[in-house]
Order: structure tokens, then sequence, then C-alpha cells
């Protein structure tokens, strides 16, 4: 009985540590977390939206913009959120502080630490996500009831940014190439996976590429959670989710093995 809760206890004990850190800083989040996305929703989903013709209308579903939008803009604030929380708090407690080196001094694993941070993004990707969907059913921008599955589908979009991301922080001495990876990757995928307008509309040659990145998965799916649509395929649906898992389990393997090999070395 003993072996088998002590992993759940360390695991425990990095989620604590991350989630007294939060108590201390939570006010410098409070408007990228949550004010920021909602009056992006409100600029373009209300604003922008008003100008969106009919015949657009018909390219989207039939649904306004604000509908069409407001799904896939919630995928892309997790995918936003587990990006940050990924990189300058895993890199910073391994080169900055060393916080995980003092845990690793005692009966804390690399696995615990890797599991206790990604157990901490989880939390705080359901929180933003919850947050978000309730705006979103305020703003009358959800047709279905099963919009409240979109927060779990969301939060697994986001692990599924953070675990890799999270891996090859553990990796770097320097925040340099972190600018990088937001200017080269986290923001083009914002705007070209089918949050701000159909995949559709893309040329030829750039929709596949879209498969192979987790935000469109994640905004397929809280879109037809959102729409009430997403059992009309099952099959597809059940292929979104299965990527994101693939995309959480690699990252999530490859983080423990990074975050151990950087405690093991010193």
């Amino acid at each position: 009985m003993t072996a088998v809760a002590r992993p759940s206890r360390t695991v425990g004990r990095v989620f604590e540590h991350r989630w007294l850190q939060y108590r201390r800083t939570f006010r410098s989040s409070i408007f990228t977390s949550f004010l920021s996305p909602v009056l992006f929703l409100t600029a373009m989903g209300l604003g922008l939206g008003s100008y969106v013709s009919e015949s657009a209308i018909d390219d989207i579903g039939g649904v306004s913009y604000l509908v069409f939008l407001a799904p896939g803009l919630l995928a892309a604030t997790a995918m936003q959120a587990a990006s940050f929380e990924a990189t300058f708090p895993i890199m910073g407690g391994l080169v900055w502080n060393k916080i995980f080196h003092a845990m690793y001094a005692t009966p804390i694993s690399p696995r615990d630490i890797a599991l206790g941070n990604l157990a901490w993004i989880a939390a705080r990707l359901t929180l933003i996500s919850a947050v978000f969907t309730g705006v979103i059913v305020l703003f009358g921008a959800a047709t279905s009831p099963l919009v409240v599955l979109a927060i779990p589908a969301a939060t697994l979009t986001g692990l599924a940014f953070a675990a890799p991301i999270a891996a090859f922080s553990a990796t770097q001495k320097t925040p340099e190439r972190f600018a990088a990876i937001f200017r080269f990757g986290i923001t083009p995928l914002f705007l070209f996976s089918g949050t701000f307008f159909p995949l559709e509309s893309l040329p030829d040659a750039i929709r596949p590429l879209a498969w192979v990145t987790p935000l469109y998965h994640g905004g397929a799916l809280t879109r037809g959670l959102s729409l009430g649509t997403l059992l009309d395929d099952p099959m597809l649906a059940l292929i979104h989710v299965l990527i994101l898992i693939g995309f959480v389990a690699a990252g999530t393997w490859a983080m423990i093995r990074t975050i151990e090999r950087r405690l093991v070395r010193g």
C-alpha cells in the first residue's frame, strides 16, 4: 500500500509547490489569462463579426461569426497559457532557482517533478477554460449544452502543447529560444489552425499541415462540442482525441527523460 501511495504524494508535493508560487503571483496573470481573451472575443466576435457578410456566414456553417470564433479561441487560449507555463517556470526550476534540484535531493523523483508540473498546468488550464466557457455561454455563443465538455477538450489541447514544450525547456540554460517558439510556432498556429476562419479557406498545399498540429484538433473538438455537431462524425472526433492524447503521451515521456538528465548531471 505504501509503495503505491508514495508516488501520488510526491507528485502532490510538486503540485503544491506550483500552487503556492501561483498564490503569490496570480494577480499578474489575471489580464493575460482571463481578461485578454474576453476582450479579444468581444472585439473580434462582436466587433468584426458584425461586418461578416451573409455569404461568409454560409462558409462557416450558417452560424454567426461569434459562434464560430468563440470555441476556436477557447482552444487557442489554452494553447497560449500552456505554452507559457511550460517554458519559463520549467527552465527556472532547473536553472535559476534550482528548486527541482532541491526536490530531487528528497524522495521526489524526476518523474514526480514532471508529472507534478503537468498536473499543475492541467489545473490552470481547467480554470482558465472553465471561466472562458462561462463567458462563451453568457455571450450566447454556445448552441449546445455539450459546450461544458469543451473545458476538458481545451485542457487536453493545452497539455498537447505543454508536455513537448516542457521537454524542450528542460534542455535550455537561457530563455532566448523561447521567443522563437512563440514567434514561429504559437503565433502562426493561432492564426492558421482554423481559429479565425475555416481550414477549407486555406490553400490546398497548407491544409495537411494543420493535421500535424494540436490546435487544429483541439479547435475541432471545442467547436464541435459548442455547436453540438461533434457526434455527426464520431470516428473523426475519436481521431482528434487520439491525436491529442498522442502528443501528451509522447511529450510527457520526453519531459520525464529530459528533466531526469538535467537533474542527474547537476
